[in-house]
């Protein structure tokens, strides 16, 4: 099917990607069926300029629930079991509207048009050099001062056999941020009945633009987010790193991970090599950097597990890079008034490399008329 805004706008963008190839499904095991519900959505707040957030409630066969809301893509909650069935919070988050526009860290936001740092928020195209809105800051981050992650987008349901979702529609227009084109981008939310959250981007411009866009959800799988995540196991499916200068703008470079404290290849515990005396982590103030995960299309890009929980989560991605961030500088008051410390989460982002448009040897992020862009995300949980 040829995707045109229409399409996006009217909510078709919940359609397979078929430009993603097979997307393997995980079999369910045997469980008691509950009668899922229509998927519930409710107003959650005004904004100042009296536009009205709406959040939408999914909730699985298993009754596993998320709660998305319109203002910034949120992902503002998710509960899975434990192996006892028990049902916790996975995902850090705020408790009002108010919080997360005053305070909000990105927990769970959909961060675009460009996640990540693009150098003195300048690049060229087509012969064009491009200069982005770059706030108080020396160089482009997470899409400008007002990005994605700062909109109200808009929302409805959406149901299907394999569990409940929501389809989240905005139009960024040209200039928007600095960016050229006017962007028309759907991100689908869906929480299967086998516990997989999945997060679909389809996207589509009138004029030649780059775009990379990630959701920026905290996880902590204990469901209690006064227990650090250092003790979590970590595997990703990369043997380098994107590594970055003293000023932590990345140098194009894909570092071998052997030998360093980015050497995830096998399982270890987060919090192992995080404070070696070591210049990335330094720079990054711990792990906050891109692995190049190996293969393309839909594949493996990490695991996640707890053993006090027995939660694990796996990474499945179309993108290039999982970047890793373990939640270095958080300090403040969280959901339900727990304070939160540093390392009290860690951020698994599917996305392309920060800096691309300034290096050329990386996957390009163009996007150009005529195209579409596609991602899809899979966080795939179990317990045992």
């Amino acid at each position: 099917m040829r995707l045109d805004r229409r399409t996006l706008l009217t909510g078709l963008a919940a359609t397979p990607l078929a430009g993603c190839g097979s997307l393997p499904r995980v079999p369910m095991p045997s469980m008691p069926f509950i009668e899922p519900e229509p998927v519930e959505q409710k107003p959650w707040g005004t904004l100042p300029d009296g536009d009205t957030v709406t959040m939408f409630t999914l909730t699985n066969a298993r009754g596993s629930q998320a709660r998305v809301m319109t203002w910034g893509g949120i992902l503002q909650s998710l509960k899975v079991p434990d192996r006892d069935g028990r049902m916790a919070e996975v995902v850090l988050g705020l408790d009002t509207l108010a919080d997360y526009i005053e305070r909000s860290r990105n927990f769970g936001s959909t961060v675009g048009r460009y996640a990540g740092r693009i150098e003195g928020g300048r690049f060229e195209l087509d012969g064009r050099e491009v200069q982005l809105d770059v706030g108080t800051g020396p160089h482009s981050t997470h899409g400008g001062p007002i990005g994605f992650a700062k909109r109200n987008w808009l929302g409805r349901p959406d149901v299907a056999d394999d569990g409940p979702g929501v389809v989240l529609t905005l139009v960024s227009a040209d200039g928007d941020q600095g960016f050229p084109g006017e962007l028309t981008i759907s991100v689908t939310y869906r929480l299967t009945h086998d516990d997989r959250l999945t997060i679909d981007y389809l996207a589509l411009t009138d004029r030649a633009t780059v775009l990379n866009p990630t959701n920026h959800s905290y996880f902590n799988l204990s469901g209690d987010p006064e227990r650090l995540v250092l003790d979590h196991q970590l595997q990703i499916e990369a043997d380098a790193f994107a590594a970055y200068a003293p000023d932590k703008i990345v140098t194009g470079e894909l570092a071998s991970v052997a030998g360093t404290p980015f050497d995830f290849r096998t399982a270890k515990p987060i919090g192992r090599d995080l404070f070696e005396a070591n210049e990335q982590l330094r720079i990054g103030g711990g792990y906050d950097h891109s692995f190049a995960v190996r293969g393309q299309g839909l594949r493996k890009a990490g695991r996640l597990s707890d053993a006090f929980s027995g939660r694990s989560l796996e990474v499945w991605t179309t993108e290039p890079a999982l970047h890793v961030y373990t939640a270095n500088p958080v300090e403040m008051i969280g959901r339900g008034g727990v304070p939160y410390h540093p390392h009290c989460g860690v951020c698994l982002e599917t996305q392309h490399y920060q800096n691309s448009p300034n290096r050329p040897a990386f996957p390009t992020t163009v996007l150009r008329p005529g195209e579409t862009f596609r991602s899809r995300t899979e966080y795939r949980f179990s317990a045992s």
